[in-house]
């Protein structure tokens, strides 16, 4: 692909900065383009125009955000292959994966097309006592205003959509700050935007630097701020949002307790995904493998001999499964805290080398329980296997973490997956497959440091919409 240059978006129109980001290819290291950066004076602008959008995307019809939710899923489905391309690129991101981001995309978009007719309201009876007697109640739900996207490098394009496609849905207006490391993904989202009939100012998308965009997160115009990210950055981002509405889409270090009744062929090779697809770059990808002791020797094996055949490389060759990770430094972290747990005592069963930005699909055990590979998000090819007793043992030890998002349990007992989505202090409990598993249309969120809040395109139209009650008293007769 030949170096380019792609500009930004403000009210709609697109806009060529005054300076610019290069993006680089994540295995090569080459420059692929550049994009066009905002300053203050554009970020300003673009809070203006949307507040100026608030109430003609408002009077939008229902069916009128459906056809264009529904233009831009055949947009992008015309557009598959040049999408999946950029995926690999910028991303790093193995072909097979960036296929189905892409089919993601596509697919969240025609959920919201469908949602977009469903926002129904209610009529409450209130004459439930006598002061009501002669009184009728109605609620609606009504778009909450101009709000503030933030996301990250991983799913440049499924988690824009995630919040841009409600937006659309219920009408409102909203900026993107996407990640500087992937922003052309959001910029060609931008693109096929621009081509529809929204409102003059519904939607900016604006690569800046993260400390201009706290001057968004700053500014009362917007009244919902939705980010997704790292747990340390949300919470300050959320210190710093004033009265803002506050949805939360934190990191995870995901538990998956596997027990004595478990199909352990099929557990190994789901466990094998959730560990290291897209290279283990995944909020909600298996982190902790808890496995019963009398099965534990049996997976172990399992699990090495079909770890040590993943293919690593090139992420556009669709025989390897493993891409770069993000950064070479992120690389030397991963590695970094993998040379910590074995001096700690760990034992690395397969994996634990680098080339590059390339990190081996990685296996330990013996892992003191207090290290970086257990305690904190690794957010790489690196998985911890762990042997437990019994099941509520396994339970509590998922619990001890202070994330929350997902969490999965392989098991045949039905009491045992009752009881974990009673106990597991997560947002999502997986019975009989890993922790990594979404439906674009489910609530998704998590608790604890994990994030507030839920996607998901239903439940993000609930924060999205706030309720307006409409009162009547019909006591007084002509």
């Amino acid at each position: 692909m030949d170096t380019t240059q792609y500009p930004l978006y403000l009210g709609n129109i697109p806009i060529q900065g005054k300076t610019f980001l290069p993006v680089y290819d994540k295995y090569s290291g080459n420059m692929i383009a550049e994009v066009s950066l905002a300053d203050k004076s554009l970020l300003e602008k673009s809070i203006e125009l949307a507040v100026s959008a608030t109430h003609p995307f408002r009077q939008m019809s229902a069916i009128a955000r459906k056809q264009i939710l529904e233009h831009c899923a055949k947009r992008f489905t015309d557009r598959f292959d040049e999408l999946v391309e950029i995926l690999c690129l910028e991303v790093g991101k193995p072909i097979n994966d960036s296929k189905r981001e892409v089919q993601r995309l596509i697919g969240t978009f025609k959920l919201a097309a469908e949602e977009a007719t469903r926002i129904y309201g209610e009529m409450i009876p209130l004459d439930i006592s006598e002061s009501g007697s002669g009184y009728l109640g109605f609620w609606k739900r009504v778009p909450i205003g101009p709000c503030l996207f933030i996301t990250p490098f991983n799913f440049p394009l499924n988690l824009p959509a995630h919040k841009i496609a409600p937006a659309i849905a219920v009408g409102c207006p909203f900026i993107l700050k996407p990640a500087s490391l992937t922003p052309i993904s959001a910029l060609i989202i931008g693109e096929v935007l621009a081509e529809t009939d929204l409102p003059k100012g519904a939607f900016s998308i604006l690569p800046c630097s993260g400390q201009d965009a706290e001057h968004l997160v700053a500014d009362d115009r917007l009244i919902l701020l939705s980010f997704t990210g790292s747990d340390v950055v949300g919470w300050q981002l959320k210190a710093k949002a004033s009265k803002k509405e506050v949805i939360l889409e934190l990191g995870g270090n995901a538990g998956c307790i596997i027990d004595e009744s478990a199909n352990l062929e099929f557990a190994a090779k789901r466990l094998i995904f959730g560990s290291f697809y897209q290279a283990g770059q995944s909020c909600i990808s298996v982190q902790r493998i808890y496995a019963h002791h009398s099965i534990y020797e049996k997976l172990k094996k399992m699990l090495v001999e079909q770890i040590s055949t993943l293919k690593a490389g090139d992420p556009k060759d669709p025989d390897n499964f493993i891409g770069p990770v993000i950064s070479e430094k992120d690389a030397k972290r991963l590695i970094e805290w993998i040379d910590l747990a074995k001096k700690a005592g760990a034992r690395v069963l397969t994996g634990g080398k680098r080339t590059g930005s390339l990190v081996e699909a990685t296996l330990l055990e013996n892992v003191p329980p207090n290290e970086k590979v257990i305690k904190d998000e690794v957010f790489g090819p690196l998985a911890v296997l762990i042997p437990y007793n019994n099941f509520n043992e396994a339970l509590q030890a998922v619990n001890n973490s202070r994330f929350g998002l997902q969490a999965g349990v392989f098991t045949r007992d039905l009491y045992r997956a009752q009881l974990a989505w009673d106990v597991l202090e997560v947002g999502g409990v997986v019975i009989n497959d890993i922790p990594s598993w979404r439906s674009d249309n489910m609530p998704y969120g998590g608790s604890k440091d994990s994030g507030m809040g839920r996607e998901g395109v239903r439940f993000a139209i609930e924060h999205l919409t706030e309720i307006r009650m409409l009162v009547m008293n019909n006591n007084d007769k002509l």
